[in-house]
């Protein structure tokens, strides 16, 4: 974990609800959400009608969370510059471009051209979040490993949070993620990438369900979960990962009585949205999205481990404060 400071306590709390619970709504999607929305043609899908859907449903769901997570391309500005996100409510901004680079098992991430971290922080955001695709095996994972510690570093450099989303997939083919092969290293995959990834400086791990409840027992999946929560000294929250809300809805209940600090869910939430036609969008999600965040939200405030960090702060802290260099970029 980077060193706990001013900036980044003020962020954290900005993402937390007054329990000191993680309620965040992810809206980042580019790529899978212009496929679900015209799967025959995702390219097709008009920017317009991208902007459209996220602003719908940040307007819907945002008095209802304690912060939202939205990409720079189609959501983020566009949120803020049409009022649809309350100013009480945290902003996470993604950095990441769509997709990975590299084939099957060397998967490599991307920072999404033109963007970075001091843009996010000028921004007003109240965080920066990585998605990584990542495996501990993986020959990739060293580069993988060395673009946290940049992306770290220049949260650092300009006190604000990181958000770290470390995305597992199957480096054998013949057991593919889903499968019961992949299922019963799932657990040793999300732990070991968090012992590995979280010393790189995250402040927040956003992880999956290191559990697949189709092969395990609900008790052996919140054993897996108190694993995690022992292994890092940060909090970590629960990721949707596409799963259909009544599945994800029991990996909450779990992941919270196992420590997870609440939870930051994208289309579990509001996925079947996609499949509606545009004058069914309100409806849906005034109703069955906003009906899902709220039971999420209550599963999470009963059960999920609170995070209160307290910082103590020395008499003229100010006159050192901003001093610290400027990381240089990311070498190629």
């Amino acid at each position: 974990m980077g060193e706990l400071t001013i900036g980044k306590l003020r962020g954290l709390q900005q993402l937390a609800n007054d329990r000191g619970v993680f309620a965040m709504v992810a809206l980042d999607h580019r790529g899978s959400l212009q496929a679900a929305l015209n799967p025959q043609a995702p390219g097709q899908v008009p920017y317009e009608a991208l902007v459209d859907l996220k602003v719908l449903l940040v307007r819907a769901l945002a008095p209802h969370a304690s912060a939202l997570l939205l990409d720079p391309v189609y959501g983020a500005a566009q949120a803020i510059g049409q009022g649809a996100l309350p100013g009480d409510v945290g902003l996470i901004v993604s950095l990441e471009a769509s997709g990975y680079e590299g084939d099957g098992p060397e998967r490599r991430t991307a920072l999404l051209p033109g963007w970075d971290v001091a843009k996010v922080k000028r921004m007003g955001a109240a965080a920066a979040k990585l998605l990584l695709y990542y495996h501990p095996a993986a020959a990739t994972a060293p580069v993988q490993e060395e673009l946290t510690r940049h992306v770290a570093h220049a949260c650092s450099a300009h006190d604000i949070p990181f958000l770290l989303e470390p995305m597992s997939y199957a480096l054998d083919p013949a057991a593919p993620k889903g499968s019961a092969a992949f299922a019963r290293r799932r657990p040793a995959i999300v732990h070991d990438s968090a012992l590995r990834l979280v010393p790189l400086g995250v402040d927040v791990l956003k992880a999956e369900f290191p559990s697949d409840l189709e092969y395990e027992t609900p008790e052996q999946a919140l054993d897996h979960c108190r694993r995690l929560t022992g292994a890092i000294n940060v909090p970590w929250v629960l990721l949707s990962a596409a799963a259909d809300y009544d599945l994800f809805r029991r990996q909450v209940e779990i992941a919270c009585r196992g420590g997870a600090s609440g939870f930051l869910a994208g289309r579990a939430i509001w996925q079947e949205i996609t499949r509606l036609r545009r004058q069914e969008w309100d409806e849906f999600a005034a109703t069955v999205a906003v009906a899902r965040l709220q039971e999420l939200v209550a599963i999470a405030d009963a059960q999920a481990r609170p995070y209160r960090p307290v910082l103590p702060v020395r008499q003229g802290w100010f006159e050192a404060y901003g001093a610290e260099p400027v990381f240089a970029a990311l070498a190629d």
